[in-house]
């Protein structure tokens, strides 16, 4: 296989247990670069447990981290403390409930990441942390603290955060789930435009009509293993697992 055929990022074989508790039990996913990957299922499957492993900030038990043929991560081999830090080198996450610092401005809270983590210069971080403000129509909020701010707009800085280190790989973990309903289409925009730009991303969501018009892959998981996979011409409107219909049929009759 070419480097250009390579994915962007390769993952097998993912195992994580809390306790007694097998939360994954042998996870395969292909994410080729500029895809969008919609990650669904019912609560307690594992999808939420899938992007902690890839940000870093879970570490697996068991399974092969690969990104674009190379920096592979064996977690059966118990990798040292930089390879497991150098997963957040290759991703940025986007949580459910904004996890912004409330005692910073939302500037500060944009350029931490860079200036402290990837120890950039500040001024190239603020000038590029302002750019992004604009694009989501933040800009005049940058002296702002979060608690000034409503869901969406929190969850749009928390996005801009994200895309501030640069990342090769996009993780959303139900980004509209903690949001009144009439704030949600901002949020899905913003993500929207991401998408038709060409970033790499991983949505875990519930938000199943936006999972079909914006995902190139759709991904079923339950009971920590994946169910069903592929386009979502195929999985949400014609999967082929019973235990998939099931799901989108409780689902969409809400």
């Amino acid at each position: 296989m070419s480097p250009r055929e390579q994915p962007l990022l390769g993952v097998r074989g993912l195992h994580k247990r809390f306790g007694q508790v097998e939360v994954l039990k042998g996870i395969d996913l292909d994410i080729d670069r500029g895809q969008v990957v919609a990650l669904i299922g019912p609560s307690g499957s594992g999808k939420t447990t899938v992007l902690r492993c890839l940000n870093g900030l879970e570490v697996p038990d068991a399974g092969v981290l690969t990104f674009e043929g190379a920096d592979a991560v064996d977690f059966a081999k118990r990798p040292p403390r930089a390879a497991v830090a150098g997963l957040r080198e290759h991703s940025a996450m986007v949580f459910q409930h904004y996890n912004l610092f409330p005692h910073r401005t939302v500037l500060e809270n944009v350029i931490e990441g860079p200036v402290r983590v990837q120890k950039r210069a500040r001024a190239d971080a603020t000038a590029d942390a302002l750019a992004l403000l604009e694009r989501v129509g933040l800009a005049d909020k940058r002296d702002a603290f979060p608690a000034e701010l409503s869901g969406g707009q929190q969850q749009r800085v928390g996005i801009v955060r994200a895309l501030a280190l640069k990342p090769r790989l996009l993780l959303f973990d139900e980004p509209t789930s903690a949001l009144d309903p009439e704030l949600v289409g901002d949020v899905l925009a913003a993500i929207r435009e991401l998408a038709a730009e060409g970033w790499t991303m991983l949505l875990v969501t519930h938000e199943l009509r936006f999972a079909r018009d914006v995902a190139d892959h759709v991904v079923f998981m339950d009971g920590g293993v994946v169910v069903e996979a592929g386009p979502p011409s195929e999985v949400l409107v014609a999967p082929r697992q019973e235990r998939t219909r099931q799901f989108l049929h409780r689902l969409l009759d809400h």
